[in-house]
C-alpha cells in the first residue's frame, strides 16, 4: 500500500480525544512524583489537597494510556499488515526505537513510561497479536485484576493492560460500541458507583499504608473505567464536540507532549518552588499553564503537519525512510471540511 492510500485510513478521533485526556491526568501526577513534592504537612500527616488530587488522579489515567497503546499497537499492526509481508519486523523497529526514546527519557524523568512500554510490547504484544481474542480478554482480565490485588497498581498493569487493549481490537469492541450509547452508559454508572466505594476505601486507608493495600490499585482501576466511559459518553454532546476538538490534536501528538511536559516541569521548578514543598496550588496551575500551551501547539502544528516532530521521527524509524510530514493546501482544506460537522461516537 503506497503512503497516500495508508494516510486514507480514518483515524478513531475520539480515541485521540481520550488519549489527550489522560495525558492531562497524567500530567499532574508527574509533577509531583518528578519534582519530589512532599505528601505530608508534619511527619506523619499527609497534606489533604495531595489526598484528595491522588484519589482524583493518581492511577487514574495511566491506566487509559496503557489500554490505549496496546488498541493503538493493533490498529498500527493492521496498517502494517496491508503495507508489507513482515509486518511484526516493522513493529519490532518500532518498538525499539520506543525503548531508546524512553532510555533517554528515564534519564530526566525517572519512572517514566516510554521505556517499559517498549519492554512490555516486545515481550508481551509481539508474541500475543496472534492470539484469538477471547484468549486475549482472559489474560488481560486476569492479569490486570491479579496485579492489583496481589501487587499493588502503576506499571504492573501495563502487560494486562495492553493484552486488553489488544482484546479490544480483535473482538471489535470500538465498532460495537459505536453509534450505541447503552452499553457506555451502563459501563459508565456500573463503574462509576463502585469506583466512588473504592475511593472511599482508599481515602480511608492511612496514607503510610496504601503501598501494602489493595485499595489504590483497585480504585484506581475502576476509576479509570468510570473516566473512560464517562468521557465517551461526553463526546457526544454537543460541549464534548468542544472538548473533542481541544483533545484531539494532543493525542495525536501524545509523544511530543509526553516528553516535553517533562522539560517544562523541569524548567518551571526551580521558579515555583515545588521540590519538597506542598504547594498543590501551584502544582495545578502549572498543570493548567501546560496543557494550554500544549493544546495550542498541537492544534497548529497539526493544522500544517501530519504528525507532531517526535511522531514524525518515530515514523520514519519504524519504516526505515523518510515519511512526508507536510499537508498539501488540499489536505488541510479536506482535514478543515472533515473537521467541521459534529461527530457522534
Amino acid at each position: 500500500m503506497n503512503h497516500d492510500a495508508l494516510a486514507a485510513r480514518p483515524r478513531i478521533h475520539e480515541l485521540d480525544a481520550v488519549r489527550g485526556m489522560a495525558l492531562c491526568g497524567i500530567l499532574v501526577v508527574d509533577i509531583w512524583q518528578l519534582t519530589g513534592m512532599s505528601a505530608t504537612v508534619t511527619p506523619g500527616v499527609i497534606d489533604p489537597t495531595r489526598h484528595v488530587l491522588s484519589v482524583l488522579f493518581e492511577g487514574r489515567f495511566l491506566p487509559i494510556f496503557s489500554f490505549l497503546f496496546g488498541l493503538s499497537f493493533a490498529l498500527f499492526l493492521d496498517t502494517a499488515a496491508q503495507r508489507t509481508d513482515r509486518p511484526r519486523l516493522v513493529l519490532a523497529r518500532r518498538l525499539v526505537a520506543l525503548g531508546v526514546l524512553g532510555a533517554v527519557h528515564h534519564v530526566f524523568r525517572p519512572g517514566e513510561a516510554l521505556l517499559p512500554y517498549a519492554i512490555v510490547g516486545s515481550v508481551i504484544l509481539l508474541p500475543a497479536a496472534g492470539l484469538p481474542g477471547w484468549v486475549l480478554l482472559l489474560a488481560g482480565s486476569a492479569g490486570t485484576i491479579g496485579v492489583a490485588l496481589a501487587l499493588g497498581g502503576g506499571l504492573g498493569l501495563v502487560p494486562g493492560l495492553f493484552l486488553l487493549g489488544l482484546a479490544a481490537d480483535h473482538l471489535e469492541f470500538v465498532d460495537r460500541l459505536r453509534g450505541r450509547g447503552w452499553p457506555l452508559a451502563v459501563a459508565f454508572v456500573a463503574s462509576l458507583s463502585a469506583a466512588v466505594a473504592a475511593s472511599v476505601w482508599e481515602f480511608r486507608t492511612p496514607y503510610s499504608e496504601l503501598w501494602i493495600s489493595a485499595a489504590a490499585p483497585v480504585a484506581g482501576l475502576l476509576g479509570a473505567l468510570a473516566y473512560l466511559t464517562g468521557f465517551l459518553l461526553f463526546l457526544r454532546t454537543d460541549v464534548g464536540e468542544l472538548f473533542s476538538g481541544v483533545l484531539e490534536p494532543m493525542g495525536r501528538m501524545a509523544l511530543t507532549n509526553y516528553v516535553s511536559a517533562t522539560a517544562l516541569i523541569l524548567v518551571a521548578d526551580p521558579w515555583l518552588g515545588l521540590s519538597g514543598s506542598t504547594h498543590y496550588g501551584r502544582l495545578l496551575g502549572l498543570a493548567a499553564a501546560i496543557i494550554a500551551v500544549q493544546a495550542l501547539l498541537s492544534y497548529y502544528w497539526l493544522h500544517w503537519l501530519r504528525y507532531g516532530p517526535l511522531e514524525w521521527i518515530w515514523r520514519c524509524v519504524t519504516w526505515w525512510r523518510p515519511v512526508p510530514i507536510r499537508l498539501s493546501r488540499e489536505e488541510r482544506w479536506k482535514r478543515a471540511v472533515m473537521a467541521g460537522p459534529p461527530r457522534r461516537w
